[in-house]
């Protein structure tokens, strides 16, 4: 118990928010969502969530030697309004986690900083961090830590941070006690469900990424299904509709993170801006970003789309200059925009 409790003290040290304890290991249960998740084909064309699914649902099975799984928090919260920009047609709607640094860094770099603390504290044992590029159920493993509960919108949910938290990991040979693991507080709200604009929730607790925007802007390869592309609207980047309207947000406080603060070149930015930019100039802007994993073709077909969404005839033009975009994806989505307008 001492040496959890001083884990738990040097991690709020190093700024984490939230910090539980749990075991290395899942129940069957989370195993069964998780191939039904796949077989039912709701995770697109993101086959590494296939590819790796074993690792995925047994924590021990990634690492043999883990006996303790540290679960971390870093709050995002934003200060202002996160869906502000949607009433704002011929400006761009970014989620607010990618309106700065890439969050993998600053989290990477404090989860690193516990695990050297650790180490050096217990020397015999070893540790292994992990934030959302490696295949583990950090959602599970957060609630069974106690750090909070998947919510009816499969994100984690906490009571003081609210629908707003980056999570990592520790795996470690530490034997350490657990923490109890977090109930559900849903209770019977259903305002993200009902909230969600392409109908990405077959029933609560249950989601179709193949039918969510964060996926489509964000993961999806091609071209964006047309019944998708008007509720859409002016989002680019990801969608955080399901998460601004969870009612336990009232308790979370906006983050004091620096490398989370907003740019406010991305608050709320003109589709115009975007609109012609090419592989330099993308890049150029979006370094440290999340948004430039996604790539300058991706993004700008986004664009298009928020473009024939806006109404603008002044956007038109905009639009126009893209038909013939040496990207097919872009090109198309640029005709489309065109044709609405």
């Amino acid at each position: 118990m001492a040496a959890a409790d001083a884990i738990r003290t040097q991690a709020r040290a190093l700024g984490f928010d939230a910090v539980g304890i749990t075991r290395a290991t899942l129940p069957d249960a989370t195993r069964t969502r998780l191939n039904a998740f796949l077989a039912e084909g709701h995770h697109g064309a993101m086959d590494w969530m296939a590819s790796r699914a074993e690792q995925r649902a047994h924590p021990q099975a990634l690492w043999p030697e883990a006996v303790s799984v540290i679960a971390l928090g870093l709050s995002y919260a934003p200060e202002d309004d996160p869906l502000a920009t949607l009433g704002q047609p011929e400006r761009a709607s970014i989620s607010a986690y990618a309106r700065n640094r890439d969050y993998h860094e600053t989290l990477k770099k404090r989860l690193k900083a516990l695990a050297r603390w650790i180490v050096a504290a217990h020397p015999a044992e070893q540790v292994k961090v992990f934030t959302d590029t490696a295949p583990v159920m950090e959602k599970p493993l957060a609630q069974q830590a106690g750090l909070g509960w998947q919510g009816k919108h499969t994100n984690l949910v906490s009571r003081t941070h609210g629908s707003w938290l980056f999570l990592g990991e520790i795996f470690t040979t530490l034997d350490l006690p657990p923490d109890p693991p977090e109930t559900d507080h849903c209770g019977s709200c259903a305002a993200c469900l009902s909230i969600c604009p392409t109908d990405a929730f077959p029933a609560p607790y249950r989601l179709d990424a193949r039918r969510c925007l964060a996926y489509l802007t964000i993961e999806h390869p091609g071209p964006i299904p047309e019944e998708f592309r008007a509720p859409m609207g002016n989002r680019i980047y990801g969608c955080d509709d399901c998460l601004a309207v969870c009612p336990w947000n009232k308790f979370a406080h906006a983050h004091a993170e620096p490398d989370f603060a907003p740019r406010a070149s991305l608050t709320a930015p003109l589709l115009a801006d975007f609109a012609g930019l090419d592989d330099a100039g993308f890049r150029a802007l979006f370094s440290g970003s999340p948004i430039k994993r996604i790539g300058r073709d991706r993004f700008v077909r986004n664009v298009m789309i928020a473009i024939g969404n806006s109404g603008s005839a002044a956007l038109r033009e905009h639009a126009v200059a893209r038909c013939e975009d040496a990207d097919p994806v872009v090109a198309e989505a640029a005709r489309w925009a065109v044709a609405r307008l």
